[in-house]
């Protein structure tokens, strides 16, 4: 695989985050949210951390050479669980 197909599946990724990131700016500029509204809020969260988690794992296998097509998104009950 070349580094343009990598570098496609990463912007493919950062794609996703902004998908994401904009919808959770939508949301958080309604005057009220409902119970619905916090509940995709809090999907969002979760689908960002994996989406973040995903590059940085492309990015480390990249960088110590290996390939970045064996990162995988991780469950959420890890990606939300790693310490600050």
């Amino acid at each position: 695989m070349t580094n343009d197909n990598k570098d496609n599946k990463d912007e493919a990724v950062l794609g996703d985050i902004d998908r994401l990131v904009k919808e959770e700016e939508r949301l958080y500029a309604k005057s009220e949210l409902t119970t619905d509204d916090q509940a995709r809020l809090a999907q969002l969260k979760v689908q960002l951390d994996q989406c973040w988690d995903l590059l940085r794992q492309r990015r480390a296998l990249r960088e110590f050479g290996k390939d970045a097509d064996q990162a995988k998104v991780r469950p959420a009950d890890i990606v939300e669980n790693y310490e600050q």
